[in-house]
């Protein structure tokens, strides 16, 4: 399993299609985490002002129509996790059927990205 980061509108806008965040055209790849520590390194250090709650996609990479390459981070993973941990780039849109759970990002008192739970 594979973990992505999203917001709410952007995950249930145009439900009937697969899901293309921005980080594709941009990037040319969908951003994923290997793991939930990860995940939660990458919202503390990339979405630590995001306005509203965070989803987190777990997906079957098995299940993914697009090719998927683990990679390093570039230039440096966030802080917290290893630089030899190696990062899920996913190269096209994300099946919505690989999708085996949508989970929400929990946060404390400060704002810091502590667990995740199943959404609803």
């Amino acid at each position: 399993m594979i973990y992505h980061v999203v917001t709410p509108a952007d995950w249930s806008a145009r439900p009937e299609e697969p899901y293309v965040p921005a980080s594709l055209a941009e990037d040319g790849f969908v951003h994923c985490s290997p793991d939930e520590a990860t995940t939660l390194a990458v919202v503390n250090a990339f979405f630590p002002e995001a306005a509203g709650p965070l989803l987190v996609l777990l997906l079957d990479e098995g299940r993914l129509t697009a090719r998927t390459e683990w990679e390093a981070a570039d230039p440096t993973p966030p802080p917290g996790v290893s630089g030899e941990t190696l990062f899920p780039h996913v190269f096209g849109p994300l099946d919505r059927a690989a999708v085996e759970a949508v989970l929400t990002v929990v946060r404390d008192g400060a704002g810091r990205a502590t667990g995740l739970v199943t959404a609803g």
